[in-house]
């Protein structure tokens, strides 16, 4: 029993098995998901290896790292073997993964379809567990001047200032707009408060001779488009 205890250690394994070492030698590629989270927290316990406790706690999450990012420092710490220095090793290396979609998201900046609307709002609103109203402003060239938070609210809605809206277009010198907010939920179902706060939106922005070109409803896997569905 005691020599299974010792084998258990990452240290006597075959060198080709150790996480670190084989990045080193085959790249992050060949890498699991389990053996990246091992190198984050470098350690396991004597009778569980790194990677086995990071293949127990990718387990509890049905190896889903977008559910393994939403765990917060308390929570991985109730995981044996798991102190407050290797979950956050743990939340900051997921956050990182996060905000880099998101700027490769930026990066293609002009809109052409509402899929690339949800591919720049999932990462900052797809996930929380409150509803968030954006607006993204856009130039003469469908291109994303700026994306400005108008509202936060709670679990079931927002409330939205049409002036400020449109104060901020003015500003900007936007020619168009799309509206955007996350559903918690997961339901993507428009709500008649979501469809009468487009309708008012629309109205008003056309009367400055702004165009609303979409309303995006996002929820963590999917999204629906005010466009596409014909609802503008």
């Amino acid at each position: 029993m005691d020599d299974e205890k010792i084998n258990l250690s990452i240290k006597n394994w075959a060198a080709d098995d150790r996480p670190r070492e084989k990045l080193l030698q085959k790249g992050k590629l060949s890498l699991s998901d389990s053996e990246l989270i091992a190198i984050l927290i470098g350690s396991g316990s004597k009778n569980e290896t790194a990677v086995e406790l990071s293949k127990r706690i990718l387990s509890s999450t049905k190896n889903n790292l977008s559910e393994l990012g939403k765990l917060s420092v308390s929570q991985l710490c109730k995981f044996k073997g798991i102190g407050p220095a290797k979950a956050v090793s743990i939340v900051a290396a997921l956050e990182l993964g996060r905000r880099r979609r998101l700027e490769e998201a930026l990066e293609q900046k002009k809109i052409t379809s509402s899929n690339s609307v949800f591919e720049i709002m999932q990462p900052v609103i797809g996930e929380l567990p409150h509803e968030e109203f954006w607006i993204i402003y856009l130039n003469n060239s469908n291109k994303v001047i700026e994306q400005f938070q108008i509202s936060k609210g709670g679990i079931t809605g927002t409330l939205v200032d049409v002036r400020i809206t449109l104060k901020k277009a003015l500003e900007l010198g936007a020619v168009s707009l799309i509206l955007a907010h996350n559903h918690p939920s997961g339901n993507l179902k428009a709500s008649e408060a979501d469809k009468q706060l487009t309708r008012k939106l629309k109205t008003a922005s056309e009367s400055l001779d702004i165009k609303v070109l979409d309303h995006i409803i996002v929820t963590e896997k999917s999204y629906l488009s005010f466009a596409d569905e014909g609802m503008l």
